[in-house]
């Protein structure tokens, strides 16, 4: 098995003798792929020239497989087994969370994690936890994933609102009714006092209805 590591400048860790150093991308990432061995019962002709090439609807994304065709001396091709793994940073729960409590910071610490091992993407910034709770309940040592966060609802239908329209160098404000609930950044409908229905963006009790 032959294997190559690419971390994103900055880093320092040592890698092994078949490791190269690039820039993955991100800062903080660590991308690792391990090419696996063909089956050992194939017998493949000799060839001059071998073309690798990706199986259709392939992702290079945790377990999968890469082809190699020859394309000179022979007309074979093949798939072999690779696994492409990146390791980052994500939040993961000091203590047990339940579902629908407001996630802190001090409820988490950083940890690098494999993220192909995780069916959603993970958490790094603890920032994104502000004004959100958890749509899921979380065990010690369990990685935080962006869809395990929800906006809580800061405004319910029927709600009072302050609706704010604004226009190519004007704005108007007016009060309104909420129709549907919606929480800080998300998208509601609300109804003016003339009746008017209007969708706005949620900004503090305030929907911000761009025209």
């Amino acid at each position: 098995m032959s294997a190559w590591t690419a971390r994103s400048p900055g880093e320092t860790s040592e890698a092994p003798a078949e490791a190269g150093a690039a820039d993955a991308g991100h800062p903080g990432v660590r991308v690792e792929v391990r090419v696996g061995r063909l089956h050992p019962g194939a017998r493949l002709a000799p060839c001059t020239r071998i073309e690798p090439f990706l199986p259709p609807n392939a992702r290079l994304w945790g377990r999968g497989y890469i082809g190699a065709r020859c394309t000179q001396g022979a007309s074979w091709s093949t798939m072999i087994p690779v696994t492409v793994s990146v390791f980052g940073p994500a939040l993961v729960a000091n203590l047990p969370l339940a579902m629908g409590s407001v996630p802190q910071p001090a409820d988490f610490r950083i940890e690098e994690v494999d993220w192909t091992r995780n069916a959603g993407t993970p958490v790094s910034d603890p920032a994104l936890l502000a004004g959100r709770s958890l749509g899921r309940p979380l065990s010690a040592g369990q990685v935080l994933q962006a869809n395990d966060l929800r906006v809580q609802q800061t405004v319910a239908a029927g709600d009072p609102v302050r609706i704010r329209v604004i226009g190519h160098g004007f704005s108007i404000s007016a009060s309104g009714y909420a129709v549907t609930a919606a929480g800080e950044g998300q998208s509601l409908r609300v109804r003016t006092e003339a009746g008017k229905m209007l969708v706005g963006t949620v900004r503090e009790r305030t929907v911000e209805v761009r025209l």
